[in-house]
């Protein structure tokens, strides 16, 4: 018999009766019924309940043992009497009579439980991750996790991508968010930086003649923790394809993200291949109030600007005359509730830092408020038939300028949603957002900039950038969307050194300021690049919305808290005297406050 298992905890049943086996595992939890002492015994792969009467060599020895300490036991299978199987176990059919026990390692007194679904603070679980993996939900996740990344490697290759690993020292990239730098010792004062993503590596791959490249990539950014990003680390599915447009990646994507999804959905509905809605950006941002569109939620916001010009209701006709929009955003049923739903949903916004938000509420037909009051019997009428609504219906308005009424609006739809119970539930819902404008105007710096990704092809190429306002022209740029949760950008790029130059000096850069910070990139160009294209879904968001979990952490097998900080390892730590030496650098401290 083997030293430590002739079975794992999740292996015995009922045909195993009378076997002699041997498991090790956990103590995952002890109960003593006056004389017989039973365990739960725990490893990667299951539990199997064990027993020691006063007659076995090992009941001392296993009454005095701690939680979590890892034994060894040899012993007999025997059926569990009918009223006592647990059917919410495997082995739930039988029990293991110890005869010996070993204790491999004997643990100290717990400075959290590992049994039970108790909640304890972030800095506990991370400090003691080691035991907070154990737990059942969390080493699902981890379980999740692996399966996830195996299916999506999978799917790649049988699609004929291949898998190729790019640098992790590299240059830094003048992209959004801060690069992590590494300093050189052989090079007294230059540092390496860890990349944001391999980018400029998977495009030059591209014109080194690779057709369709990707990797499960580790990327890496100096910017500040969120529910949906890790601070410090991340990984995505980084895919690249050659002599592609925009509908070739979607076509190979769709299969391997709509794939893994009703592989690991469990009885969820999925978005099936090949009818992801493809929504432009101009679109999304009227009907959902975003570019990352929450599809579950039926609400469909509606520009009614025109009806409040000249209106009654002073307010809206003022910022109407002024430029601004109104937009409307359905609450089917919202009548029937009191009106404290409508004023708290108005202080609400009032708490997001907005004006408030104005709402016309219908009962049996009668439209009630401020607002359908001084607006007027006929045009509020007219008002409601234009939106479909009547009834017990109700309606929340969000004015202002464009992009902060969009917000409200955005922001309220899903709230809305929520309150009246309206999101469809057990389902993944994708879509694509499309048609990205390629330029922005900077209030702040007054002058137009790129809006998403300076490296995507315009939508008319050089005509475009010649001709257009640039605030007109549209980019081959798309994001994939799933349940309202952004899973990765992509674009088609530019490969043409000339529609480069030109777009960054639409921007306001010189041909000089390209050649210096991407001088790797455009070179590669000069000597003939294929069109391409690629994307980069985010493994953790994919098993995140797979978990059905809220935060990152909960899928991450050992995460940095929201400071960026590891607690369990000590990072980051400060480096010795003789580290700082041999870097050729020390350490400035930021001036001390008061």
């Amino acid at each position: 018999m083997h030293a430590y298992r002739s079975h794992n905890c999740a292996d015995l049943r009922k045909a195993n009766v009378s076997d002699t086996v041997r498991l090790s595992g956990w103590v995952h939890r002890k109960r003593d019924h006056g004389g017989v002492l039973f365990i739960d015994l725990r490893d990667h792969f299951g539990i199997t309940q064990i027993l020691a009467d006063s007659d076995s060599k090992a009941f001392e020895a296993l009454d005095a043992l701690r939680s979590e300490s890892v034994i060894c036991v040899t012993g007999r299978v025997i059926a569990r009497d009918a009223e006592l199987v647990n059917p919410k176990l495997p082995t739930g059919e039988i029990e293991v009579y110890v005869d010996e026990m070993e204790v491999l390692s004997a643990a100290e007194e717990l400075p959290m439980p590992v049994f039970g679904d108790a909640d304890y603070p972030e800095d506990i679980r991370l400090r003691y991750r080691f035991l907070d993996l154990r737990r059942e939900e969390v080493h699902a996740n981890m379980i999740l996790r692996s399966e996830v990344i195996s299916s999506l490697r999978r799917r790649m290759t049988d699609q004929g991508f291949m898998e190729i690993q790019t640098p992790i020292l590299t240059a830094s990239s003048p992209e959004g968010a801060r690069d992590y730098l590494v300093p050189s010792r052989i090079h007294p004062g230059k540092f390496y930086a860890l990349p944001q993503a391999p980018q400029m590596f998977k495009q030059l791959l591209m014109v080194g003649g690779f057709d369709r490249y990707f990797q499960i990539a580790p990327c890496f950014r100096d910017e500040d923790a969120r529910a949906d990003r890790s601070p410090g680390e991340f990984y995505q599915l980084d895919l690249e394809m050659s002599f592609v447009t925009q509908e070739d990646v979607f076509q190979a994507l769709e299969p391997v993200l709509a794939g893994v999804f009703e592989e690991f959905a469990n009885g969820k509905s999925v978005t099936p291949a090949g009818k992801f809605p493809r929504i432009p950006y101009k679109e999304a941002m009227l009907k959902y109030g975003s570019d990352k569109p929450d599809l579950r939620n039926p609400i469909e916001i509606v520009d009614v600007t025109e009806h409040f010009k000249g209106s009654g209701f002073g307010l809206f006709d003022k910022i109407t005359a002024g430029g601004g929009v109104v937009r409307a955003i359905p609450a089917p049923g919202a009548g029937a509730n009191s009106r404290k739903f409508f004023d708290d949903m108005n202080d609400w916004a009032r708490g997001e830092g907005y004006a408030g938000l104005g709402y016309i509420n219908i009962k049996d037909d009668k439209p009630g408020g401020p607002i359908a009051k001084n607006h007027g019997e006929e045009p509020t009428a007219k008002l409601l038939g234009a939106l479909g609504l009547g009834g017990n219906d109700g309606v929340f308005f969000a004015a202002g300028k464009e992009g902060d009424a969009a917000k409200l609006a955005g922001a309220a739809r899903i709230r809305i949603g929520e309150q009246l119970d309206l999101i469809e539930k057990d389902c993944f819902k994708f879509c694509w957002i499309v048609d990205f404008p390629m330029f922005e105007y900077d209030e702040e710096a007054k002058k137009v900039d790129f809006s998403h990704n300076p490296f995507s092809m315009p939508q008319g190429e050089m005509e475009a950038l010649e001709t257009k306002d640039p605030l007109d022209i549209l980019a081959w740029q798309y994001d994939i969307v799933c349940n309202g949760v952004e899973l990765s950008s992509g674009a088609i790029r530019n490969h043409k050194p000339e529609i480069m130059y030109k777009a960054f000096e639409i921007a306001g850069y010189s041909k000089s300021d390209v050649d210096e910070n991407f001088s790797g990139m455009i070179n590669a160009f000069k000597y003939g690049a294929p069109p391409h294209g690629g994307s980069a879904p985010g493994v953790d968001r994919i098993v995140m919305l797979l978990a059905d979990e809220a935060n990152l952490r909960e899928v991450v097998v050992f995460p940095m808290n929201q400071k960026a900080e590891d607690l369990m390892m000590g990072a980051p730590g400060e480096p010795t005297a003789k580290q700082l030496r041999e870097l050729h650098i020390r350490v400035v401290e930021p001036p001390k406050e008061g």
